[in-house]
Parts: C-alpha cells; sequence; structure tokens
C-alpha cells in the first residue's frame, strides 16, 4: 500500500533519490518541503546555500541581497554567471533557483538586512543562514535568530579556510556573541 503523499507526481520523481532512505522516506521529504530558510546574502555562501536548499526541496527560501553581479564575484559565487554582471543579484538568483526548482516559493528582499526590517523578515523563517559578510549583520543575524528562537546556521571564510556552525537558539543554548562577545573594531579583521 502507498503512503498517501502531498507531493505531486513530479516532485516524487524529483526526490526519489530522497524518498529512497529509510530514515527520510516521504515523511522527510513532505517536512523538508513544509520548511523555511532566510539566506542572508546571495554571494559566497549564500549561494550554494541557496542553490542546494532548492535542489533538496525546502518549501521556501528567502533571499535577502541589495547587491549587484559584478565579474569578480562569478568565480565564487555559484549562483550567478557571466551573463549575470550588471543585474541585482537576487534576481539573478531568482532565475538560477527557479531553473533548479520551480516548486520552490521565492522570497525576494532587495535591501539591506538591518536593525528596522531584520525581525519583520525573519520571524516568517525556521532558520536563519548567515552568508554576510561583515561584522555588523553577522552580529544582528545572531541578535535576531537568539530573539526568534530559530537556528542560525553560521559560516565565514577566508582565503582557504572556512568554518560552519549551528547555533540552535532554542533551547538557551550558546550563540554566536557566547564565542565572540564583542565585534572587533572596523579595519582590525580583513574583509
Amino acid at each position: 500500500m502507498l503512503e498517501e503523499t502531498h507531493l505531486s507526481d513530479s516532485e516524487l520523481k524529483r526526490y526519489a533519490r530522497h524518498i529512497s532512505l529509510p530514515s527520510f522516506g516521504i515523511d522527510g521529504q513532505e517536512k523538508l518541503k513544509r520548511s523555511s530558510v532566510l539566506c542572508v546574502g546571495a554571494g559566497g555562501l549564500g549561494s550554494p546555500c541557496s542553490m542546494y536548499l532548492a535542489a533538496a526541496g525546502v518549501g521556501k527560501i528567502g533571499i535577502i541581497d541589495m547587491d549587484i553581479v559584478d565579474e569578480s564575484n562569478i568565480q565564487r559565487q555559484i549562483l550567478h554567471g557571466s551573463e549575470d554582471i550588471g543585474k541585482k543579484k537576487i534576481d539573478s538568483a531568482e532565475e538560477t533557483i527557479s531553473s533548479i526548482n520551480p516548486n520552490v516559493e521565492l522570497d525576494l528582499y532587495d535591501q539591506e538586512f538591518n536593525e528596522t526590517n531584520a525581525l519583520k523578515i525573519a520571524k516568517n523563517y525556521d532558520v536563519i543562514i548567515d552568508g554576510t559578510d561583515n561584522f555588523p549583520s553577522r552580529y544582528l543575524v545572531n541578535d535576531v535568530s537568539v530573539l526568534l528562537g530559530i537556528p542560525n546556521v553560521y559560516g565565514s571564510i577566508f582565503r582557504f579556510e572556512g568554518q560552519v556552525t549551528v547555533f540552535s537558539n532554542s533551547d538557551s543554548g550558546p550563540c554566536y556573541r557566547c564565542l565572540f562577545p564583542d565585534p572587533p573594531a572596523k579595519g582590525a579583521v580583513p574583509d
């Protein structure tokens, strides 16, 4: 007997490899479809994250970025291609993600993630991915995720080194500020 599902025939085919995993199955795929993730930044960190989330079948992805695609972005920001130079990153992101998975609901924010809009935007998501490249934004993402009690997936890169951490924030566990209580002085750390 087949399980009742809220996945279309197309989705069942698309996600067949996930669904075939005994520990995942249709229930896991439906849970992904009901989930939502906010990617703060569509650059070097947000690009691969948003693409893999879409491919995996996350139901709603929000992307906030107010930058324009520059030629120097192309070699590391895989969400964008040469034909996107001069476009808004969120427009390029929309085209790429829609091509990867047309079943994903996209919320696009062509604005800065700041103290005025951060809580209003983030409250609509289950997880926040910190794809920022500056410390004020990084601390803001942390503070919003703590206030809302939602996980913060933090990533950073410097040259050939990278770090990734998930701060749960749902059970008073440690957060980014616990590791780094005080932001570095402006210019103290390379961009």
